[in-house]
């Protein structure tokens, strides 16, 4: 679920932030480059970065003025009034002292932040960051600042796009889904003429000698692949603020949310708790149904558009009846199919049937699939390889047949079920043999 948004006021401008989580202590997570807290909860790996810090503490997110959904500025702010914007969101929380978390260009402003107000600064924590961006003669790292300008033009051509994401996420540089989140990200993060300005503000940020001034606990975590910004960055800020930790970590990504989050999230956890539990189970034991109209096609051509629709109405309000009686989940609504979760097979074998039985005086007749296995949480969604084959087993099903895998038959024992045995079957694109069984008519009891 999507926290709310709301706003608190820095000066003349408004700030829109969000609260996560009822944790022991408060983390500000700082966001880099440009954001959208809306746009944050539309990529799964975001929500389970974002989920995994909310699980050890209270999660304060916000987009910068002149980003996201903050209110836009004529003249773009300084680091000094950056911060004025992250007290602010902290006082209309009443948070008198957190964390600080920034990624990328985030950094700076959060190491400024814990040297200016130590007493409100519970520590800080950078990823990917740095103290000043572009090459100078006694920093011999990154672009000059005429390649810099260079990539602010092509950046400014191709806005609307996936810019950047090539070097700042090469582990999913050529997956479509993330392509187009990503674009729709930078889209709704800022506009083409805000984000020159914004690249022109952070090639300004230098903030050397800042660096043995931070004396709150400090946590620089840099990928030494780093393409966007090299590791030599991260070392650098670790010989000079005194007594920070330093890791260097294994990965090619820039964005922390994606690649090797876990390893980022466990160092993050055990900085802030001195206690490292490693992710939350991202796997779970259910069995899972699929449902769907037999012959669906040819009655909606009989019917008509409207009349169909009618008809499917009433169907999917009887499917989800019986799914709240025996505490299915449903996971996805596809046409005229179902797929739905249940954390008991006796429970989702009687579903089925009654299911089955139910829409026959609708003049309909379902096929319904069932597996119990191991499934991959994502988000309210699952997947995995048990789904699938749960969806391979629907697929051979009969006209108002209630079809079910072994390992439903052999974990239902003793419930009083009664299965027919419809012998051995290959699954498409699933190794080995099935032995599949058939409920019987009496199993919905």
């Amino acid at each position: 679920m999507r926290p709310e948004t709301r706003y608190a006021r820095s000066g003349d401008v408004n700030i829109a932030y969000q609260v996560v989580g009822e944790g022991p202590r408060d983390l500000v997570l700082v966001p880099g480059w440009v954001s959208n807290l809306d746009v944050f909860w539309d990529e799964p790996s975001m929500v389970r970065f974002l989920q995994r810090l909310a699980s050890f503490a209270r999660l304060i997110l916000f987009d910068k003025r002149g980003t996201g959904l903050s209110d836009r500025v004529a003249d773009l702010p300084n680091l000094e009034t950056r911060m004025d914007d992250v007290r602010a969101v902290m006082d209309a929380v009443r948070s008198t002292r957190a964390a600080l978390v920034g990624y990328s260009e985030g950094g700076p402003m959060c190491m400024l932040f814990g040297a200016t107000y130590p007493e409100r600064t519970a520590a800080v924590v950078m990823i990917g960051s740095f103290a000043r961006r572009t090459w100078a003669p006694d920093y011999p790292w990154g672009p000059t600042r005429e390649d810099y300008d260079r990539h602010v033009e092509e950046y400014t051509r191709g806005w609307g796009g996936p810019v950047g994401l090539d070097i700042r996420a090469p582990s999913v540089a050529h997956d479509p889904r993330f392509r187009e989140w990503w674009a729709r990200f930078l889209r709704q993060g800022a506009s083409p003429g805000a984000n020159r300005r914004l690249m022109g503000m952070n090639v300004e940020i230098d903030v050397r000698h800042v660096l043995p001034a931070v004396r709150v606990p400090t946590l620089i975590l840099h990928n030494d692949g780093d393409r966007s910004v090299p590791v030599e960055y991260g070392r650098y800020m670790a010989e000079r603020i005194p007594g920070a930790r330093y890791v260097e970590l294994r990965g090619d990504d820039h964005l922390p949310w994606v690649g090797n989050t876990d390893a980022i999230l466990d160092e993050i956890e055990e900085f802030l708790t001195g206690v490292r539990r490693g992710p939350e189970p991202d796997r779970v034991l259910a069995t899972v149904m699929f449902t769907d109209i037999v012959g669906a096609t040819t009655r909606a051509a009989e019917l008509g558009d409207r009349r169909w629709r009618d008809l499917l109405d009433a169907h999917h309000a009887l499917v989800r009846e019986h799914l709240a009686r025996f505490r299915g989940r449903e996971i996805d609504t596809a046409g005229d199919g179902f797929l739905a979760a249940f954390d008991g097979p006796a429970r989702a074998v009687r579903a089925a049937c009654a299911i089955s039985e139910g829409v026959r005086p609708l003049g309909l007749e379902v096929r319904a699939g069932l597996h119990t296995g191991e499934c991959e949480v994502m988000g309210p969604k699952l997947g995995g390889v048990a789904v699938h084959i749960g969806a391979r087993v629907a697929a051979l099903a009969g006209a108002g047949e209630v079809l079910v895998s072994s390992t439903v038959r052999d974990l239902v024992a003793g419930s009083g079920l009664r299965f027919r045995d419809r012998g051995a079957h290959a699954l498409k694109g699933v190794p080995g043999e099935w032995h599949l069984f058939a409920a019987g008519k009496d199993s919905q009891a």
